[in-house]
This record gives C-alpha cells, structure tokens and sequence, in this order.
C-alpha cells in the first residue's frame, strides 16, 4: 500500500507545534508560503507565537540534518519531511477565480502539483473551513487536524448509573463502603446507585481508587458552602470532587447557567477559610472577547482587567450576599486586601509554581491543550486546579468544541486517580437563562 502525503496549512502548525511528528510514516510536506507566514507570527507573545518559534526551531534542527527540498529529510518517527517551492505557473492550475497569489491560493496550487507527481493520496491538512472547501472544489483531498480533538457526543461524563442488587445497598449503608465490585469503574466516577430488585431503594456514592470501593458523598456542610448548597445531584457530585482534597484536579463542563463557576469559587473559599486546606483561592479566565474587541483599555492593570473579570466578581458578590451577616459586611476587595482571594490573568503564569492554592480557571474551553497542559504544570505541592468551561461557546478563533484544551483535559484525565470530572447539564441560574440554552 502507497504511503500518503499531508500538506500542512499554517493554522495547523500553530495549534500544535508537533504536529509534523503526528502523521507515523508518510509524507509530511510543509509548502513554503505556509514558512513565510510562520515568519510573521514568530515574534508574537502569545501561544501562536511560541509554536511559530518552537517550529522554526525545528525546521533548522532538521535542515542541518539533509537538505529541506527535493527528496527531504527522515522524522524520528519514521516518516518524512519536505519543504515545496511553487513552481512556475503553479497557479495557472487554478480555476480563475482563485489564481491571485494569497498564501491560501499558493497552498491549493501545491497541494495540487504534489497530486499529479505522487503516486499515493496527496492530503491537504487544515484547520481553515473555507480552504478545505476550495480544495474540495478544485479536487483535492482536504482534512481537519484531528489529533487530540474528542467530539462532545462522547465526552466522558464522570458519572454513572449502577444497578445492584438491595442486599449490596444495604451493605453500602450499614459499612459506609461498597467493595468487590464486579464490573470496573474509572477513578472517582459519581454513581447514583439503583436496586434491581427494589426500584424505591436508591443511593449515591463516588467510586475511591485508593480503598477500590464506592464510598459514600461526605456531604455539605449545614449552612452549605458558603451558602451555597447543591440543587441537584450534579452539583452534588461535582461539590463533592471540588471539595475533596486527595483530587488534585477536577474538571467541570456544562452549559450556561448550569452554577460550575458558582459552585468552584464556593468550593474554593470553603476550602481556603472554613478548613484551611489551601493558603489561596487564585481565580483566572483567559482574555478573549465576545465580537468585536473595545480595543486599548486605560488604566493599570487590575483596572485593564476589571472588564474580563467582572464574571468572577459577580459570582463573589452572590456568595457574599447569601453567605450570612458576617459575609454580607465584606466584599470581594476585602477578601483580596486580606490575602485569601487573588483574581489574575493567566498571560504571565509560564514559568511560576503555584504551592497549596486553589487554583481556578474559569472559561477553559478558550485554551488550547497547549495552554491547558502549561497551568496544569505550574501546580506545585498541594494544590488543587478547577477547570470550568462551555465547550459550546468558544470565542478563541483556533480552536473549536472537539479541540480546546478542556475537553483534551477531559478525555486525558479520566482513568487517572488524580481527577475527577462531572459534566452538568441542568441549568439552575434562571428559567430563562435554562430555557436560552435549550431553545437558542
């Protein structure tokens, strides 16, 4: 069987910097219009900018190892690397209408002349809808990168309905643990628990890696946490893993209004004031706008980030108003003055260590895994992270619903005893705001 050739499109390389290594064995052909724009994105400072470099780097590693062009240069993992000039006429190949020289049409037209002189299939690879609809027309194969992109019909739930028998219910409640499960179970899935025998007698546990059985929830507190108390058995379930002090990292997904970030920063101060697990709760969101951008914002930097934080602030100001007198005589600033509460945007976290703070990022699903997998290595000894994110609402141009860092930290995650992981579903912020999410 003929070995196949991927040509790759900038986009692609910017959402993953390895991805010249993600093709096994065949062809991987990078054109040089898609070198030239790299050129342009190198010097930025964000994470477009790091992989642009990261590729450049690598690109100059291999060039000393063979010469780029003509037959290329042998990859690590078997495949091989070529670098395509457009030759001349190469355009003239193209219907009319797309023969003007943008990076984009300069790409079809290899893609095009890589065709005609290779035997196997010639792949164009890109993240770019409306290129992989051009190369349709033209006739080219054209693909979305698919590495790492998990689709949300089966994104991990983190719980599960288990049918037993009453007499293990029984035993669940008379020794406060079930275990010699039959079937297996990934660690700290949230179970509601169902008698075959017996359709009234019900419970709920979590299932504990470390001991092998189902344990019991611990439960809120009486007055809830922070006032805050659990509507439904999602957030149950998701009070319990954000609560828990041996899940180092818990991940919620849901829609609008269905309480993750009013149910983490709870959780958080819970932790941080009531028990003392954590010395911190450190709050953070990445800076991404819905439509168009204000532009420059005056001011120092906690004012140029009130706008971006304003979400957070107004779950604290709810937590505040509902958590008692003595709560309702303090606001979100005291709490910051006091050292217990710090809100920052991620854009300066490369390079720190994060030790016994509650870290949570709220709107993850704007992340690339890239970026997700950095947070996630700044934790230091004792720790905690919460991821929180919509999948369905992403304003970050370079990654979509199956290929954010959220649900890649999902997927990754769910068989180690580090995490847990409850994805919410009932929305309980208004009828309005459930009805939104539903209908529109």
């Amino acid at each position: 069987m003929s070995k196949k050739t991927y040509l790759l499109d900038t986009n692609v390389l910017l959402h993953d910097a390895n991805s010249i290594l993600c093709f096994q064995d065949n062809e991987v052909i990078l054109p040089l219009p898609v070198i030239e724009e790299l050129d342009r994105f190198k010097k930025d400072g964000n994470e477009n900018g790091r992989n642009a470099r990261h590729v450049s780097r690598e690109l100059d590693r291999l060039r000393q190892i063979g010469v780029l062009t003509n037959g290329g240069v042998p990859l690590e993992n078997g495949g091989r690397l070529r670098v395509v000039v457009t030759s001349n006429g190469c355009l003239d190949q193209l219907p009319r209408e797309l023969r003007s020289p943008s990076a984009d049409h300069q790409i079809l037209a290899l893609a095009l002349q890589e065709k005609h002189r290779c035997s196997g299939p010639v792949i164009l690879v890109t993240k770019d809808i409306n290129l992989r609809i051009k190369a349709h027309a033209v006739g080219l194969r054209a693909e979305d990168y698919e590495t790492g992109k998990v689709s949300l019909d089966d994104l991990y739930t983190g719980t599960q309905q288990l049918d037993l028998v009453s007499e293990q219910i029984d035993l669940f409640f008379r020794e406060q643990q079930l275990a010699n499960i039959e079937q297996p179970l990934p660690p700290h899935i949230c179970l509601n628990i169902k008698a075959l025998d017996n359709l009234q007698q019900k419970a709920i546990g979590r299932f504990d890696p470390k001991q092998q059985a189902i344990l019991p929830l611990r439960g809120a507190p009486q007055e809830g946490y922070w006032g805050i108390s659990p509507r439904n058995l999602e957030q149950k379930f998701a009070l319990e893993l954000l609560s828990h002090p041996d899940i180092p990292l818990v991940t919620l997904v849901g829609r609008a209004g269905t309480g993750k970030t009013l149910l983490a920063l709870a959780a958080g101060l819970q932790c941080v004031t009531e028990t003392s697990l954590y010395s911190k709760l450190l709050v953070s969101r990445p800076v991404f706008p819905m439509g168009r951008d204000l532009g420059f914002l005056p001011g120092d930097v906690e004012e140029k980030l009130a706008p971006w934080m304003q979400p957070i602030n107004d779950n604290f100001d709810l937590l505040l108003s509902d958590g008692g007198i003595r709560r309702k005589q303090q606001r979100h600033e005291e709490l910051k003055e006091m050292g217990i509460v710090s809100v920052e945007p991620l854009t300066y976290i490369r390079g720190r260590s994060i030790p016994r703070q509650y870290m949570i990022v709220d709107e993850a699903q704007n992340l690339t895994p890239h970026e997700v997998k950095t947070i996630i290595t700044r934790a230091g000894e004792g720790s905690k992270i919460v991821l929180t994110g919509d999948p369905e609402q992403i304003d970050n141009p370079y990654v979509d619903a199956s290929s954010n860092g959220l649900t890649y930290i999902v997927e990754r995650f769910k068989e180690s005893p580090l995490a847990g992981h409850i994805l919410l579903t009932r929305g309980e912020r208004s009828p309005l705001a459930a009805a939104a999410s539903e209908l529109l």
